[in-house]
């Protein structure tokens, strides 16, 4: 999964990236983008609040955002992205969810 280096931690760095970082809406995602900096690690969050689920669902999801955003480092820019999972989340599968973060983080030719 994916390692501390390409995690955001920080609660701060939370409020930020939503708040004044660029916002890119999808059907089963909202994903929040940092501006990117040379030389630093892609870095990711995610917010799945009670709306999606219950714990298990929650979790889920989670799973599967990590795993995308892990199937993705090799080629995404090196900026922090927060991405917030909505209740239709729950009910998407693997590729739709895969393909909507691929869409929000990876830059387009």
């Amino acid at each position: 999964m994916l390692s501390r280096a390409h995690r955001v931690v920080s609660g701060a760095d939370y409020r930020r990236i939503v708040r004044k970082g660029r916002r890119v809406t999808g059907r089963t995602t909202i994903a929040y983008l940092d501006k990117v900096v040379p030389g630093e690690d892609a870095r990711f969050g995610f917010i799945v609040s009670k709306a999606v689920g219950g714990a298990v669902e929650r979790n889920r999801v989670r799973r599967r955002l990590k795993a995308a955003c892990y199937s993705l480092l090799p080629e995404a820019p090196t900026r922090a992205v927060v991405i917030r999972a909505l209740p239709s989340a729950a009910r998407a599968d693997w590729n739709e969810l895969r393909a909507e973060v691929a869409a929000a983080v990876l830059p387009r030719a």
